[in-house]
């Protein structure tokens, strides 16, 4: 597997989706390559960091062999955008034990909220080599 951070995310769920294309549309995903719920190497992941792959209320970052989940993943993605998103750092003083069960919350009802795809998300050719199976 690649050296670089891997984002794990669910390729059906429409935020998940919006989140990654957000990502891609500010070059943000040059240092991150991708791996969806639904695929072998996103599951294997979620495996491995403890998570329940069958039950994904959480997005996952792999980062230097270790795992960052909701809250923490999220913040680490978004200061790491640079300029003004730097910004977003100071919520981590909020503490986790508020932050991840607001962000469980909205992961349990992204489908109802958000909708769900039919097939996992499909890469535009020139970002799919981002990519894992």
């Amino acid at each position: 597997m690649s050296r670089e951070p891997v984002i794990v995310f669910d390729g059906v769920c429409v935020l998940c989706s919006g989140w990654v294309h957000f990502l891609l549309k500010r070059r943000a995903a040059d240092g991150y390559r991708f791996a969806a719920i639904q695929g072998e190497t996103g599951r294997s992941l979620l495996v491995r960091s403890g998570l329940d792959p069958d039950d994904p209320v959480s997005m996952l970052l792999v980062r230097d062999g270790m795992f960052s989940s909701d809250t923490d993943a999220i913040l680490s993605i978004v200061t790491n955008l640079g300029g003004a998103w730097r910004l977003a750092a100071v919520l981590r003083l909020i503490p986790r034990f508020v932050r991840d069960p607001v962000y469980r919350w909205i992961a349990r009802n992204r489908y109802r909220w958000f909708g769900r795809r039919e097939q996992c998300l499909v890469p535009a050719p020139e970002v799919a080599a981002r990519f894992l199976p």
